[in-house]
């Protein structure tokens, strides 16, 4: 394995870096509030990141993730991309990709998505290409910018819905970081099917997202720790700087290592998918590490501060609900785990997704009745 980037892909990395390290300022996110800023937005698609996607794969998108990570940038880059370019280019029909993905390269249209399934959306179709959602989404990320939100059914299709339609209401839900995020109720949505009816098309998006908010969360670690080292570098208690007490050096270099590991993992999940390779395991491994040693970072950025890692107004801060959010999306350690070992084990007896979900339904079937 060669993680490697391509030329391509190392340019769309600095030229997110550029963008982001100008644009998303501590001062222009303090303006923004918990909303999207509209002009960094407008400034990422001007140079054609959402575009590139498709050519530079994802590992180009989690590069550039790792980017908005370092400044917690406040642009739906990471929904759009995954849910909207990345699913359509991977599943949608020709017409689809001809239709949908130009507005989305320009960034004309935002794409967020209703994951992971909760198995609430029903709906009803005669098993053409479209159909009727009814159900309700507790908390779809960047909601209130989306112009589509592809939404799973109970089943694992997937369904691309215009925000706004007949049949769609959406209401505002404050997270822990300022995602725009959005509740979403369906009442009879037309929606239109992207992928095949079974479940092939959800793990594939869902591997997907995983990877990319672990790259995502990379460059949340890495700009908590930054700040912390610059702090405890200048910083000095009794003479000396923070920097040179060895609790504070060990702390450190737990951070460090454990950003290492969310970086390398979420590579590799990316490396792979990219070849074609098989990458549902090592996208929940990026989850994991993401999830938990993601959590421990921010931590550690925050308690470095001392009392300013309390300050609500500090930069520091942003990073720590920036991380506490990335850990909630991707979901508890225990829960990634349980999925995982469960994974590795239906691979090995050659189980495959639908399979997998019908044992489960009816598992959930005999509890209850029980």
């Amino acid at each position: 394995m060669d993680f490697t980037p391509t030329e391509e892909q190392s340019a769309v990395r600095e030229l997110a870096g550029e963008i982001f390290g100008d644009l998303s300022t501590h001062e222009r996110l303090t303006a923004a509030g918990t909303g999207t800023d509209t002009e960094l937005w407008k400034a990422l698609c001007g140079a054609g990141l959402p575009a590139a996607v498709e050519e530079t794969g994802l590992l180009g998108l989690v590069l550039a993730l790792e980017e908005q990570g370092r400044t917690t940038a406040q642009v739906p880059f990471a929904a759009s991309c995954v849910y909207g370019v990345l699913a359509l280019a991977a599943h949608g029909s020709g017409e689809q990709r001809d239709r949908l993905l130009p507005a989305l390269r320009d960034g004309t249209a935002v794409a967020t998505g209703a994951f992971p399934a909760h198995g609430g959306v029903r709906v009803s179709a005669d098993g053409g290409p479209t159909g009727e959602l009814t159900g309700v989404v507790p908390v779809v990320p960047w909601l209130r910018d989306a112009t589509h939100v592809l939404v799973p059914d109970a089943d694992r299709a997937l369904w691309w819905i215009r925000t706004g339609a007949p049949g769609t209401a959406t209401e505002q839900v404050e997270t822990t970081a300022p995602w725009s995020a959005g509740r979403l109720t369906l009442s009879g949505a037309r929606g239109e099917r992207v992928g095949g009816p079974g479940p092939g098309a959800y793990e594939d998006v869902l591997a997907t997202a995983r990877t990319a908010f672990a790259g995502l969360q990379t460059g949340v670690c890495a700009g908590s720790l930054a700040q912390a080292v610059e702090h405890t570098g200048t910083r000095e208690q009794f003479g000396r700087p923070l920097s040179t007490n060895q609790a504070v050096l060990l702390r450190a270099a737990d951070a460090y290592m454990e950003t290492e590991a969310i970086r390398v993992t979420s590579y590799e999940a990316a490396w792979r998918r990219d070849r074609a390779l098989p990458y549902r395991t090592h996208a929940l491994t990026a989850a994991w590490w993401a999830s938990e040693a993601g959590r421990r970072v921010v931590h550690t950025g925050q308690h470095l501060h001392g009392g300013l890692g309390a300050d609500l107004e500090h930069p520091v801060h942003r990073h720590f609900l920036w991380g506490r959010q990335i850990d909630a999306y991707l979901g508890c350690g225990a829960e990634l785990l349980d999925e995982l070992g469960g994974l590795i084990v239906d691979e090995q007896e050659g189980e495959d997704g639908q399979d997998r979900q019908d044992r489960r339904d009816g598992q959930e079937r005999e509890e209850g009745a029980a």
